[in-house]
């Protein structure tokens, strides 16, 4: 039965806010995206070379984490230690959960390629949790691995596979916002023994409220329109704020200037046809000028999150071939570091 109650606000397909304050995020769309959008369930036995366990890390909040290790290749040896991605997703603040289909086949295929420990971090959602909550979550995931390489905490698959030494941050779109924020407020704290290697920005959902060329001018997509841009902002970012909070424009007015930050060494892997390209373009020249470590990948002829369609990856050998540079870059990255 449809729900009486009033819509005061939706993203189409993917979310209606109810005069109420409540949310209903089940998927409206076009049948073809449900497959990618439906929860993998954790399985902590080894399928496909990767073992997967979901964890409370804060029963106060609820907070989540899903963790995948995996299946150690015979040139790697048993007893080494292997490095660590915390993961943030993407959807705008508002959508997305670490289990979703789509995050599933990229995390499992991710630490396979690289041979990482990887977590991904449920953090809460907007617009019941607006920013900066997914910045807190995201860095209290940060602080809970800090405490199990102190010892102060005891999870059995990070403290028997994870190299405290050599932690990288990894985020899309939105998620590409969290790492900037969460390396950055690492940068002033104690994280020790903890050392971020670096951050893999993918795709990162930098936006203004003054458009850019690419946002402008590129064709739209069913995972990247100009609507859900705007609305999934106005939805996440503080009730009274702009399109220029610093969370969603890192190199604004109001956010800190980048010379101030300490920042580890940043992947920035651009979309040739996202909406958000010249936005991406323009973060990594004033991190440059900034004196900030910053090294750009292009992937020629890709949109917005194409990476996750694993429909398309199946079908269309470029986009296959795509998304392999992608991975194949961002393991050179943490491996070389």
């Amino acid at each position: 039965m449809a729900s009486s109650k009033k819509i005061v606000d939706e993203v189409p397909g993917w979310i209606r806010v109810f005069e109420d304050g409540t949310v209903d995020r089940t998927w409206t769309g076009t049948p073809e995206m449900e497959p990618l959008l439906k929860p993998v369930s954790p399985h902590e036995e080894f399928i496909n070379g990767v073992a997967v366990r979901d964890q409370i890390i804060d029963p106060k909040t609820g907070l989540a984490v899903r963790i995948y290790v995996p299946e150690m290749k015979s040139n790697v040896q048993t007893k080494a230690k292997i490095p660590f991605i915390l993961h943030l997703h993407g959807g705008g603040y508002c959508i997305c959960q670490p289990d979703w289909s789509l995050y599933y086949h990229f995390c499992t295929r991710l630490v396979s390629s690289v041979q990482a420990v990887l977590v991904s971090v449920y953090f809460r959602l907007a617009p019941e949790h607006r920013l900066p909550v997914a910045v807190e979550d995201s860095y209290a995931a940060l602080l809970w691995l800090r405490a199990n390489a102190r010892g102060e905490l005891s999870d059995q698959w990070l403290t028997s596979y994870a190299d405290f030494n050599r932690v990288f941050l990894v985020g899309d779109s939105s998620g590409g916002n969290l790492v900037h924020q969460v390396a950055a407020q690492a940068g002033f704290d104690d994280i020790e023994p903890l050392k971020l290697g670096g951050g893999i920005a993918i795709q990162p959902g930098f936006i203004s409220d003054k458009p850019c060329k690419s946002y402008l001018e590129i064709p739209e997509n069913p995972l990247s329109t100009r609507e859900m841009m705007k609305k999934f902002t106005s939805l996440a970012v503080p009730i009274g704020s702009t399109g220029e909070h610093p969370i969603v424009w890192p190199i604004g007015p109001q956010a800190p200037p980048l010379t101030t930050l300490k920042l580890p060494p940043m992947l920035v892997m651009v979309a040739e046809m996202d909406l958000l390209r010249d936005y991406e373009l323009e973060y990594c020249e004033e991190m440059k000028k900034a004196g900030k470590e910053v090294e750009v990948f292009m992937n020629y002829g890709m949109s917005h999150s194409f990476q996750f369609n694993k429909l398309a990856i199946d079908m269309d050998p470029e986009i296959a071939t795509q998304t392999n540079k992608m991975i194949e870059v961002i393991a050179s990255f943490i491996n070389r570091s």
